[in-house]
């Protein structure tokens, strides 16, 4: 048996053996000096492969006679014998250091001062509502293509909440908000996924992924920069919520940078209980499959230009229903979104410039009524079209070194709907907002790029109502807002929020 061999055979009986705490230290300690030393044999190899690379040609063909000669030579060639040790180093690194599952910590604090003007003219407030927020990001890369990533969620305010009662406590863990919303001192999960990764497909030089499970849906491209967080897949003028699902990319163009992904969620599961006769059958009489399914096409993205757009279809969506026992289904729902944004205006104009992000979105929704029921406050059956449009620019600071400024404005329509109610701003979405909305922000870095701190301001002036309902007639109503309209006192005609963080992140 070659030495290669003997090493990995060594090395794994080394992990087979349960030893306590000090023995584990001890086999950790050797192996990483057995794996010192198969680099130093792998260099020396190399450096000999290279020497035998440069011998003269009559040398070349005589080694390789000797080499035909014998069947046990060629299968110890030079190159085997290297695939075996890099081997053996990869198994022994595998199983140290390089296996352990890997966390990051992303912990807030905001405070906030919130304030509601309603249609009647009266008002509510509270001025300083605090929460903490804690992310704990955990990932594990098995093989160069397959790896694994999670998120573990706490949002809560201080203390306890006094204004939740059971009427509407299923409210605020509701399945697409759960970690998006202050509520308790749970820990959930905000995400978990597999995530496989590799450069060809069926052959052909096209870069692709495939992942399924709980998905990163939320800080979606462009909220992202007032969130200060890298972009997750939807773009976040259309989609903004936790969902479960899958979803496959495949670059299509390197150069261009475009690329297709495929995306297929459910948000609800028509499901009997546990302990039902038929245990997790189609549940008749409650409400049907919620499903998601579209794709996000980018035709050109160099990392400072990009196009992207996305399409989704929904299904069965839900509203509350008149009795306040549980939702209706209601209908189904189109939706696109196309968007260009720049980061760094131009090239070499100078730093202010370089650095500063401009983007524009435009988006459009179509009701799809089932059943003969309403949308968003149609008559029945009838479809409705909304549209919304968004702007926005982040710039460096002219005060501090590392800070950004950023400026936004977003309108939407009568009969605009997006699903963007886990998006980060607590006095309702502002992208779903029926009317206009004004948000400024200033983010400074403390301590390099982990202790951080932002100052942010949004007013939001309704113009219709149901903006962070659900889809039907009930909570979704879109109507006038006027100091006549029916529970008037309820409505909320202008919003604005003053939020101040401290935030952590390694």
């Amino acid at each position: 048996m070659n030495k290669p061999l003997m090493l990995s055979l060594a090395a794994a009986m080394l992990l087979g053996t349960t030893l306590n705490a000090d023995a584990l230290s001890e086999r950790f300690e050797a192996m990483e000096k057995e794996m010192q030393k198969l680099k130093a044999e792998i260099a020396e190899l190399k450096s000999a492969s290279a020497k035998a690379a440069e011998a003269p040609k009559a040398e070349e063909e005589k080694k390789e006679k000797v080499a035909a000669a014998s069947k046990e030579d060629d299968e110890d060639s030079l190159e085997n014998r290297l695939s075996e040790l890099e081997e053996a180093v990869s198994d022994i690194n595998r199983n140290t250091s390089g296996s352990h599952l890997k966390f990051q910590v992303d912990y807030r604090f905001a405070i906030e001062n919130m304030n509601y003007e309603m249609a009647d003219g009266s008002s509510a407030k509270n001025d300083a509502f605090m929460t903490n927020r804690l992310w704990i990001d955990m990932g594990y890369k098995a093989t160069n293509n397959l790896s694994f990533i999670g998120q573990l969620a706490y949002n809560k305010a201080f203390g306890a909440r006094s204004g939740v009662t059971p009427q509407t406590s299923g409210y605020e863990t509701f399945d697409w908000i759960a970690n998006e919303n202050a509520f308790d001192d749970q820990i959930r999960v905000r995400s978990a996924y597999f995530l496989w990764q590799d450069h060809e497909f069926m052959g052909k030089d096209i870069p692709w992924t495939f992942s399924i499970g709980r998905r990163p849906s939320t800080n979606g491209a462009l909220v992202n920069l007032r969130d200060d967080d890298v972009a997750s897949s939807p773009i976040g003028h259309g989609i903004n919520v936790e969902f479960d699902g899958l979803s496959s990319q495949f670059t299509l163009n390197q150069k261009y940078g475009t690329s297709v992904k495929f995306c297929l969620g459910r948000g609800m599961s028509e499901a009997a209980p546990k302990f039902a006769s038929t245990p997790y059958a189609d549940a008749d009489g409650f409400n049907s499959d919620i499903d998601l399914m579209g794709f996000i096409f980018t035709p050109y993205n160099d990392k400072q230009y990009k196009v992207s757009s996305m399409y989704y279809h929904a299904s069965n969506l839900i509203d509350n229903n008149v009795a306040g026992t549980g939702f209706d289904t209601v209908g189904n729902m189109h939706s696109g979104v196309l968007y260009a944004s720049a980061k760094g205006i131009g090239k070499n104009l100078g730093s202010f410039l370089d650095d500063t992000t401009v983007f524009a979105s435009f988006a459009v929704s179509v009701t799809d009524p089932k059943n003969n029921q309403g949308m968003l406050g149609s008559e029945l059956g009838e479809s409705k079209t909304g549209t919304s449009f968004w702007i926005g620019t982040q710039f460096p600071s002219l005060i501090t070194d590392d800070g950004k400024w950023g400026l936004e404005y977003n309108h939407g329509s009568k009969y605009w709907r997006s699903v963007t109610y886990g998006e980060d701003t607590n006095i309702g979405s502002k992208v779903a907002a029926r009317g206009d909305v004004c948000e400024a922000y200033f983010t400074e870095y403390l301590v390099d790029d982990i202790l951080s701190m932002q100052l942010r301001y949004t007013y939001i002036d309704y113009k219709y109502s149901g903006s962070n309902g659900f889809f039907g007639n009930t909570s979704g109503y879109a109507m006038e807002i006027t100091d006549t309209m029916p529970n008037a006192d309820m409505v909320v005609d202008k919003a604005q929020d003053i939020r101040l963080y401290i935030r952590y992140r390694y």
